[in-house]
C-alpha cells in the first residue's frame, strides 16, 4: 500500500511538472549542450573580417524544423562559436585556397535559446520576444560578457524572429 502511495505521489509530482513546462529561463542561465556538435550547421564557417572572427553556428533538430514563415519553435536552441581568424605576420588576415578567413583559437561559445516565458525579466525596450543568451569562455566558464549586448545587437529583427542570417539559412534550406 506505502508502496502504491508513493508510486502515485510520484506520478502526480511528473504529471504536474509536466504541466509547468520547462523552467523560465534568464539571460545567462542557459547551458552548452553537451551535444551540439551533432547538430546540424545552421551556417559554416561565417565570415566576420570586421570582428577578425569566422563564426561557426549549430541549430537544434527544433530550429531545424523551423520555416521562413513560421520562424524557430520554442524549444529551439543555437549554439555560436566564435573563433580567430588566424592572423599573418604582417597583421592582414589569412586566407585559405577557398579564399576564406582560417580560423584560429577558439574564443568563446554564446548560446540563445528560446522557450515560452523565458526572459520575461528583461527590461521590455530590450526583449526579444522569448529568447535569453548566455555567453562562455572556451575553458567552459561562464563569459564576462554583458548580455544586454546580445539582446541589442538582435533587437531590430524582431520580423525575422530575432535571428541574424535568417533569409541567407532559409533561402540555402530550400
Amino acid at each position: 500500500m506505502v508502496r502504491n502511495f508513493l508510486l502515485s505521489l510520484a506520478g502526480a509530482a511528473l504529471v504536474a511538472g509536466c504541466a509547468t513546462g520547462p523552467k523560465a529561463l534568464n539571460d545567462g542561465e542557459l547551458a552548452v549542450p553537451a551535444d551540439y556538435k551533432s547538430w546540424p550547421k545552421f551556417l559554416s564557417a561565417v565570415q566576420r573580417p570586421d570582428a577578425k572572427q569566422v563564426r561557426e553556428i549549430y541549430m537544434n533538430p527544433t530550429a531545424a524544423a523551423g520555416s521562413a514563415s513560421t520562424g524557430f519553435g520554442n524549444g529551439t536552441v543555437f549554439v555560436m562559436e566564435n573563433y580567430a581568424a588566424k592572423a599573418n605576420p604582417d597583421g592582414s588576415l589569412a586566407t585559405g585556397a577557398d579564399g576564406k578567413l582560417v580560423k584560429a583559437e577558439l574564443l568563446r561559445v554564446f548560446v540563445m535559446g528560446k522557450n515560452a516565458g523565458w526572459g520575461q525579466g528583461v527590461a521590455e525596450s530590450l526583449r526579444n520576444g522569448n529568447w535569453v543568451y548566455a555567453s562562455y569562455l572556451a575553458n567552459g566558464q561562464k563569459g564576462p560578457d554583458d548580455l544586454s549586448t546580445c539582446r541589442a545587437c538582435h533587437l531590430p529583427l524582431a520580423a525575422k524572429d530575432f535571428v541574424h542570417r535568417y533569409d541567407e539559412h532559409f533561402a540555402q534550406k530550400k
